[in-house]
C-alpha cells in the first residue's frame, strides 16, 4: 500500500527537523505508541497499540532511521508483530521544502504491507485506517511544533461571540 501526501508546519525548516528527530515528540505523535525506546542513531524499540477494524493488537518491533540529510530528510522504517493479528511494516520518505507562504512543507511517501488476519480485513479497510493514522500522526505533530495557537484563536473568538 503506498501513500504521500504533505503538510504545511507553522515553523522554520530547523524547528521542524529538530522536532522530527526528537524520540519524545515522535512518541507522543505516533497514534497509540506506549513506548519509544532508543535513539535517532541506533534506532528505537516500539510498543503501539492499534485496531484495525474488528482487530485489536499490540505491536512491537523495531524502528529504524537511515539516509539522513540534516534539516532535508530521512527514512523511518519500522516493523511489528502484533501476535495472532499478524505484522505490519512500513517505510517513510520524509523531506523538509521552505514553502513560499512561511513555514515548513513536510512532504511524505509511505510504503506499508500487512499480514496475518490484519491482510484478511481487506485492502479499502488497511487503506483507510492507514490514511487515519498518517493524518492523526500529522495532526498531532504540527500541534507539537506549532504550540497551543488554535485554543486562543478559539479563545478570542469567544470572546467576541
Amino acid at each position: 500500500m503506498e501513500l504521500s501526501g504533505s503538510r504545511l508546519i507553522g515553523a522554520d525548516r530547523a524547528t521542524v527537523w529538530e522536532k522530527l528527530t526528537d524520540p519524545d515528540t515522535l512518541q507522543a505523535c505516533i497514534p497509540g505508541c506506549q513506548e519509544l525506546e532508543g535513539s535517532i542513531e541506533d534506532g528505537f524499540d516500539a510498543v503501539v497499540k492499534q485496531k484495525v477494524g474488528p482487530v485489536k493488537a499490540t505491536f512491537k518491533g523495531g524502528v529504524t532511521v537511515s539516509d539522513l540529510v540534516e534539516e532535508q530528510s530521512y527514512t523511518i522504517a519500522g516493523e511489528g508483530k502484533g501476535g495472532v493479528a499478524g505484522f505490519a511494516k512500513g517505510r517513510a520518505d520524509v523531506r523538509l521544502e521552505d514553502a513560499e507562504e512561511g513555514g515548513t512543507e513536510l512532504i511524505y511517501d509511505v510504503h506499508a504491507e500487512v499480514g496475518g488476519k490484519l491482510a484478511q480485513l481487506g485492502s479499502r479497510l488497511i487503506h483507510g485506517t492507514a490514511r487515519r493514522l498518517a493524518d492523526q500522526f500529522f495532526d498531532n505533530f504540527a500541534a507539537e511544533v506549532e504550540g497551543p495557537a488554535e485554543e486562543t484563536e478559539d479563545a478570542g473568538a469567544a470572546a467576541q461571540g
